[in-house]
């Protein structure tokens, strides 16, 4: 049966500084990269046909450390698709500071409410509307041909992809927290069901 394992890139300079990262291009701290390799140890000896990745350094950093780790060499797609989710006019901004900005209660609702975006920035909604499609197209087509799969993305875009395995609705997937680096692994059906679900520890 095929396997789909989902990875949060690892700790990025602005995780570490508690911003607002979303589509800015910020590189992995040591932190991050080490969290990739441990990783990586979680998932010794299985073995990857294809990853996916967002068009985002620091998801693709950690992919490239995981497969190097593992000493696989396989195709990695990057897509735009599966970038984190968009945080507007947040993007860069400290949260402590936004929600000295903002208020406290606004900012919470931007950040844990599934449908209400950030000023000029993605609900969490709005993400899923771009990474699902994505997963229909590409990712399950790989599955269905019994390829198992890498996906090294986001946060918010690895929770859209939860969200549709574990049959979330909006309001449970917005409490989901995906700790960086952390590999969550799926066992699907031919018809890309999922059979069993394992968080695999180095």
């Amino acid at each position: 049966m095929p396997i789909l394992t989902l990875v949060r890139h690892g700790q990025s300079l602005w995780n570490h500084e508690n911003r607002f990262t979303g589509f800015v291009d910020v590189p992995l701290t040591e932190q991050g990269r080490n969290e990739a390799r441990l990783a990586a140890k979680a998932l010794q000896g299985m073995k990857f046909d294809v990853a996916y990745t967002s068009a985002l350094t620091r998801a693709q950093e950690t992919l490239a450390i995981i497969l190097e780790s593992l000493g696989q060499r396989i195709p990695v797609i990057r897509d735009a698709a599966l970038n984190e989710r968009h945080y507007g006019d947040l993007q860069g901004l400290n949260k402590a500071d936004a929600a000295k900005e903002f208020g406290e209660q606004q900012v919470k609702l931007w950040r844990r409410s599934y449908d209400v975006p950030p000023p000029n920035g993605e609900s969490l909604a709005m993400t899923a509307k771009r990474v699902l499609p994505f997963y229909d197209r590409a990712i399950a087509g790989d599955l269905r041909q019994g390829k198992n799969v890498l996906v090294v993305a986001h946060g918010n875009s690895n929770r859209s992809l939860v969200m549709k395995l574990d049959k979330l609705t909006g309001e449970q997937v917005v409490g989901l927290e995906l700790a960086t680096g952390a590999p969550l692994v799926y066992e699907m059906s031919a018809e890309c069901e999922v059979l069993s679900k394992r968080t695999p520890t180095p």
